[in-house]
Order: C-alpha cells, then sequence, then structure tokens
C-alpha cells in the first residue's frame, strides 16, 4: 500500500482472509482465477511492505531490489494478464469471449513488454511524501500505447463481461484509476494497486453470490428429483 508499512501489512492479512474465503466459496474450476485475484493482492501488499522496511536502509540494498521488482512482476505483468484470462473462464458469452480474446493478447503483450523493461534498465523505488514512487532513468517512448493497453487488459475486460456485478467492477476500477491518475500521478502504480486491492472484498461478494445461487439451485433440483 502505499502509505506506509504498516497500512501494507495491514491490507496484505485482511486480503489473505478474503483471499482464502473467496478461493473457498469456489463450486468449478473456472472460477479459481479470478477467486485467485484477492490472494494475489495479498501477496502484493506483503511485498510493498516489506519494501517501505528496506527502502534507503544501509545494508539492505538486495532486499529493497528484491521487493521491488516482487511488486512490479505482480503489477505490471501478472495482473494485466491474470484479468482478462480470469474473466475469460467466466465468461460464456461467444462473441464476448472473442473479444476476451482479444484483450488476453493485449494483456500477454503487455506483460512482456514491462518484463523486458525490467530486465534490461535498471528500475528502484523511493518514498515520496507517503508514497512509494517506482521509476527508472530511461525514457519510455512507448508509455502511453502501453498505459493504453494496460487498461484494455485490466479495466475493458471487466466491463465487456456478461456478469452484472463482473461489469460493475470494471466500472470502479476505471473510476480508480482516474482518481489514481489525478491526484496521484508520480505514485501511479502504488496507488491503483491499492484501489485495486480494495475491490478484492468485491470478488469476494461476486464469488460467494454465484456460491449462494449454486447450492440453491442444487437444493431446488434434489428437491423435484425427491418428489418425482
Amino acid at each position: 500500500m502505499c502509505f506506509s508499512a504498516g497500512a501494507s501489512f495491514t491490507a496484505g492479512v485482511l486480503l489473505t482472509v478474503v483471499g482464502s474465503e473467496t478461493v473457498r466459496k469456489v463450486h468449478k474450476p473456472s472460477q479459481i482465477a479470478f477467486a485467485s485475484i484477492p490472494v494475489f493482492f495479498a501477496a502484493q501488499q506483503f511485498a510493498e511492505g516489506a519494501l517501505w522496511l528496506t527502502i534507503g536502509q544501509e545494508g539492505h540494498a538486495r532486499a529493497e531490489r528484491l521487493f521491488t521488482y516482487l511488486f512490479l512482476v505482480m503489477a505490471q505483468i501478472v495482473w494485466p494478464i491474470l484479468v482478462p484470462l480470469s474473466v475469460l473462464l467466466l465468461e460464456r458469452n461467444k462473441t464476448k469471449r472473442r473479444i476476451l480474446h482479444v484483450l488476453l493478447v493485449a494483456g500477454v503483450a503487455t506483460g512482456l513488454y514491462y518484463a523486458y523493461r525490467l530486465i534490461a534498465y535498471p528500475m528502484h523505488a523511493e518514498i515520496v511524501g507517503k508514497h512509494v514512487v517506482y521509476q527508472d532513468n530511461t525514457f519510455n517512448s512507448l508509455g502511453l500505447i502501453t498505459t493504453i493497453l494496460y487498461l484494455f487488459a485490466t479495466v475493458a475486460a471487466l466491463v465487456v463481461s456478461s456478469t452484472k456485478r463482473v461489469y460493475v467492477l470494471g466500472i470502479i476500477m476505471g473510476l480508480s484509476f482516474i482518481v489514481s491518475a489525478l491526484f496521484y500521478i508520480r505514485c501511479l502504480t502504488s496507488v491503483w494497486c491499492f484501489f485495486a486491492a480494495v475491490m478484492s472484498f468485491w470478488v469476494f461478494y461476486i464469488v460467494h453470490d454465484e456460491h449462494k445461487k449454486f447450492h440453491f439451485f442444487r437444493q431446488q433440483i434434489r428437491k423435484e428429483v425427491v418428489v418425482s
């Protein structure tokens, strides 16, 4: 989280609990990727919490570098691939599945590009005010294009979904990005990941509701079998 080590670790613990409960509510394999989103964010928050404790500390340069790259791998590589993939696995509409396949390709391309940058250029993190800023010393001429592809993969994929609650999640994610960009542009990566982590509670609600519907219909079927 972008405010302090304590806040990051607290968020990590809460998201671990929420993530465990979300995964526990899964009743079919296609839901696993989507349900794992809170667990993913829990790991990300723990990584940034550890970064808060090591950043700028003498003798902790290796640990600082490790947690910096761990956070960025999850934020810039895993996230744009996981989101469209998880929504694609849930989607049944053929037309929307085709769109999601395109968005997944965009997510993979974005992830590969960021992977290349993490390997090719030195990346470092610093605390500015009460926020963590991730940056490198190179000029990114493809920054706008990759940002657009990133948003297509992470936000548009949710909006495309036929599931209304997933669609709402996409709208909230889009609005949170706008807020983050307007007020926290220098630490956009960290702040938006915080907003996205909060959305994990909505993911739990979606999976939990589907779990209730599944058991309700199963009970109805059992009743009909008994009556017949």
